[in-house]
């Protein structure tokens, strides 16, 4: 176990595993998040139906591949396209009831990372469109100077993506 979260959320081990291999060895693996870095701070948004700050990703769609998943999440909930994400492995988590799922279980997700200039982010703000979802972008250290609290396990992935 690498960490455990106050809530009992455990990300127990981050896969180092071939990116083109994950689905086939990894079937259980249902979402994909990337760590966004601009100018040495990290970016973070508002799920409004969790109430949490968090990575942005989200959950794999029949026949996608983790790369597409995350590219189409980041042009929903971030306005971005034509990005280089840096694959970073495959974390698996064992949750708490949440959202999607009511009961205890394990997930596995893919990780990435990517290193944006800051002036996307007024690109960012005009051309997102999962306004609905991520209600607000903003970053990692202006929230923790606002005091605001951060969902434990997201603010750990951060360390995978230094």
């Amino acid at each position: 176990m690498i960490f455990r979260a106050k809530n009992g959320a455990e990300i127990l081990e981050k896969i180092k595993i071939d990116e083109a291999e994950v689905m086939k060895l990894y079937p259980a693996v249902n979402h994909a998040l990337v760590i966004v870095k601009m100018e040495g701070d990290y970016l973070l948004g508002w799920h409004k139906w969790r109430s949490d700050w968090e990575t942005f990703g989200g959950l794999i769609e029949d026949g996608e591949s983790l790369r597409e998943c995350i590219k189409r999440e980041c042009e929903e909930e971030l306005g971005i396209s034509g990005i280089n994400f840096e694959y970073l492995g495959v974390v698996h988590y064992k949750m708490p009831p949440g959202y999607w799922v009511k009961e205890w279980h394990e997930e596995y997700g893919g990780l990435y990372g990517v290193t944006l200039p800051r002036k996307l982010l007024a690109v960012m703000e005009k051309n997102r469109s999962d306004v609905d979802e991520i209600g607000e972008i903003a970053f990692y250290s202006d929230l923790k100077e606002r005091g605001e609290v951060i969902d434990e396990i997201n603010e750990k992935l951060l360390e995978f993506y230094v």
